[in-house]
């Protein structure tokens, strides 16, 4: 592992492990858009979010003009792409949603794990 690995591994654990992080995506122009706070899921070494209002929510949409932008969680602060997750990972990333959120109501839980949730997966890809 190198040292620039090593180091974002450590960033990603980081974000990985708090519960909220803010969301911005790039405008046409460059700039940020409004940060959005949201859950954030770890699989493996891949970070995960979910709209849960699926693929229209304002914040989603942003994320699919430039498919880049910035996050910040855990006192990490990173530019990334936003990739529509593979469908195959959505019962990984349930189950890390159901088992990070686990303190939560079942009925908030359940509210990036419908179908209309899972459509609105995005693998966040540092930059």
């Amino acid at each position: 592992m190198t040292l620039l690995s090593a180091s974002r591994s450590t960033e990603d654990g980081k974000i990985g492990r708090t519960d909220e992080l803010e969301i911005q995506s790039r405008r046409r122009d460059g700039t940020l858009r409004t940060p959005v706070t949201i859950w954030v899921a770890r699989v493996g070494d891949d970070l995960f979010v979910r709209s849960v209002n699926g693929r229209e929510s304002g914040w989603f949409r942003g994320t699919q003009e430039r498919h880049e932008g910035r996050i910040k969680a855990g006192g990490v602060e990173k530019d990334v792409t936003f990739e529509d997750a593979d469908p195959s990972v959505n019962e990984d990333v349930d189950r890390a949603y159901r088992e990070k959120y686990r303190r939560y109501a079942a009925s908030i839980v359940k509210t990036v794990l419908t179908p209309q949730a899972r459509a609105a997966t995005l693998r966040l890809v540092p930059r």
